[in-house]
């Protein structure tokens, strides 16, 4: 069982260096609130209300690796979190965090999944038997002896989610488990946590994805500046109108419900005043590693003005075909034209920038206003208005700050502005609205469209349907390392809708 009792929590404020400042929390006040063995709570609320510092107290992290101010009691299973060692919290509590990577300690699937087991010391005949059976129970299998490198995102998390289980904790601490996901991998961690509901344990979600829970989750509670705002139970939850829903800045809780706002996409695919011509094209692209191609054969047109949303499985090659459209591969063989004018990968790195869905590895400069032009001849650079670029994306009152403290939403834009002051023409963004809430993924829907409108060429790899239908024209399904379908977004979104949930596109091939 995991309760709070009348608990709250404020970061010291030298921790804005550190991840509780990156992410912009102000910690949480006199909440109340318990998880009963077999029941599921689901966390919910605008960014920065809390959520994930409700799992921090429960799992010990805060205050112990988050500096701040507790007051009043956490407790699992009747013990006080602070009075018990960090290795009694992990056998009473299992934290699921958001990206799989923060978590790992081995190179190798079997031994991630034994890594709990032996840090409790148990016997090594045990945690072999008792490994094979969590991967069995999971249907993990096929997953044993595999590089972690060789995974993709969903199989990360899955073996991340195996490894928690593996010591069968009577408590789940689940944070953002599913924001990374394809609908199938989104799928088996509902059916995971059904299975743990069932077992009886007592499982707290921190989601901004809240589709997935319907018909698992017992109790929503809405947190709202740190408080809980309210609590439902899922009948209560279900009967929220639409616009009740928005206004306390919730995502969809079903799928079929999404769909293109009335005017937002023209007839022509574009807005205003419709697409332009190609920037970038490829023909029979194909990325191998030596183990087989991870891209086969794709053949990709980027217009100006136009939004693309890249979709499909985890794995499906979505990203290494971005990196080598953007020159950034030099595995790849075939076609590529810039203009239509066969392109270097150097040419291409002129034109082209991705925006990676970890951020912190483009970033390179002591303040938010230096990055704008880092890398630039001074010439160049001194040609650029920061200011104004930076006062574009909403980033002009953390000019001086260093990257590293700024929110994942602000450094994600920030990388965006390098891009822009660098005249490029080609914007590729990896995930963009992984971990956003709300009023988030309509923040990055207006920023794509308004690169688009400025005549680029916007391509976006994602799995978030309310954000293609908030701001794609078009969507390219891969499977395989081929592109297997087209579809625009107004003209045939069932179809677009089929190719996020896994489901046989009928595409449109024809379509440019």
């Amino acid at each position: 069982m995991i309760r709070f009792e009348r608990a709250s929590f404020t970061y010291r404020s030298d921790a804005a260096t550190g991840e509780a400042g990156a992410t912009g929390e102000a910690g949480v006040r006199d909440v109340s609130l318990e998880v009963r063995p077999g029941e599921v709570v689901v966390l919910c609320g605008r960014s920065g209300c809390g959520k994930s510092t409700l799992l921090r107290l429960a799992n010990g992290l805060a205050p112990r690796f988050f500096p701040g101010r507790a007051a009043g009691r956490v407790l699992l299973d009747g013990e006080e979190v602070g009075d018990l060692a960090s290795w009694r919290v992990a056998e009473r509590a299992g934290s699921l965090f958001q990206n799989p990577r923060t978590q790992f300690f081995n190179v190798d699937t079997t031994g991630e999944v034994a890594f709990a087991l032996e840090s409790a010391g148990w016997p090594e005949e045990a945690i072999r038997a008792r490994v094979g059976a969590t991967l069995r129970e999971l249907g993990l299998e096929h997953l044993a002896g595999r590089s972690i490198f060789d995974l993709s995102g969903g199989q990360r998390q899955k073996i991340a989610y195996a490894s928690v289980w593996a010591l069968r904790p009577p408590n789940l601490l689940l944070d953002e488990p599913t924001s990374n996901l394809d609908a199938p991998s989104i799928a088996d961690i509902a059916a995971f946590v059904a299975n743990a509901k069932a077992a009886g344990r007592a499982v707290l979600v921190a989601e901004h994805r809240l589709a997935w829970l319907s018909g698992v989750a017992d109790t929503y509670v809405h947190l709202d500046g740190g408080r809980v705002g309210r609590v439902m139970d899922a009948r209560e939850f279900a009967a929220l109108d639409p616009r009740e829903l928005d206004s306390m800045g919730l995502r969809t809780r079903d799928l079929a419900d999404v769909a293109p706002p009335a005017g937002a996409v023209a007839p022509d695919g574009g807005i205003g005043g419709g697409a332009g011509e190609i920037v970038l094209s490829a023909r029979g692209l194909s990325v191998d590693y030596g183990r087989g191609p991870v891209v086969d054969g794709a053949d990709v047109d980027l217009r100006a003005g136009q939004v693309v949303a890249l979709v499909g499985r985890n794995g499906a090659g979505k990203t290494t075909l971005c990196r080598a459209l953007c020159g950034l591969g030099r595995r790849a063989r075939g076609t590529v034209l810039l203009d239509g004018r066969r392109a270097t990968r150097r040419r291409r790195t002129r034109a082209c920038s991705m925006v990676f869905q970890d951020v912190d590895y483009q970033l390179f400069a002591a303040s938010a206003a230096a990055e704008v032009t880092f890398g630039l001849s001074r010439r160049a650079a001194g040609a650029v208005d920061t200011g104004a670029v930076l006062r574009e994306l909403a980033l002009d009152g953390v000019a001086d700050r260093h990257p590293a403290t700024l929110s994942g939403g602000q450094k994600q834009r920030l990388a965006v502005a390098a891009c822009v002051a660098a005249g490029k023409r080609v914007l590729v963004f990896d995930e963009p609205t992984s971990g956003i809430d709300l009023d988030g993924m309509r923040r990055v829907a207006r920023l794509l469209r308004r690169l688009a409108a400025q005549g680029r060429a916007v391509l976006v790899i994602t799995h978030d349907l309310e954000l293609i239908a908030c701001a794609c024209d078009r969507a390219l399904h891969m499977d395989g390392g081929r592109v297997v379908g087209r579809a625009g977004v107004r003209q045939d979104f069932d179809a677009v809708r089929a190719m996020t949930t896994g489901a046989p596109a009928p595409g449109r091939e024809g379509e440019k």
